[in-house]
This record gives C-alpha cells, sequence and structure tokens, in this order.
C-alpha cells in the first residue's frame, strides 16, 4: 500500500508544479539540483541523532567528540 500512496503523492507534486507554470506566464521553473537538500542537513545534529538511535539499538555507550565515536560497555 505504500509505494502506492508514494506514487499518488509524487503524481500530485509534479500536476501541481505543472498547473503553476501554466496558470502563471511569469512563473519559471528553476530545478534546485541533487545536491539541494544534503546541503541543507545540519551533520552535527545529524551524527548525533545516529548515534543516539545507534545506542537504543545495542544497548551500548555511544559518545560522539570531536568527530570521533567511542563505543562503550553496555549499559545495565
Amino acid at each position: 500500500m505504500a509505494p502506492q500512496k508514494a506514487i499518488v503523492a509524487s503524481g500530485n507534486a509534479v500536476l501541481t508544479v505543472i498547473w503553476h507554470l501554466l496558470a502563471d506566464p511569469e512563473a519559471h521553473f528553476c530545478d534546485l539540483g541533487p545536491e539541494h537538500y544534503d546541503s541543507r542537513i545540519n551533520k552535527d545534529r545529524k551524527v548525533r541523532n545516529l548515534a543516539r538511535h545507534l545506542q537504543a539499538l545495542t544497548g551500548q555507550t555511544i559518545v560522539v567528540r570531536d568527530g570521533k565515536v567511542t563505543v562503550g560497555p553496555e549499559t545495565a
């Protein structure tokens, strides 16, 4: 069921863009590029979130300092 929802959502987004481009002659489509969202991600926050998820999954203590990851013993 989820792939069908994704297809419908993508089609809806494309139709919305097309409608806006056709409705307004002054409008122009500007592709942001494949790296647009990657450049907007806060890398430190992403590392902290991934370390927290890994700690929850493994039960081990995960510490990230200055880009270095330290894995400690399992927590009780």
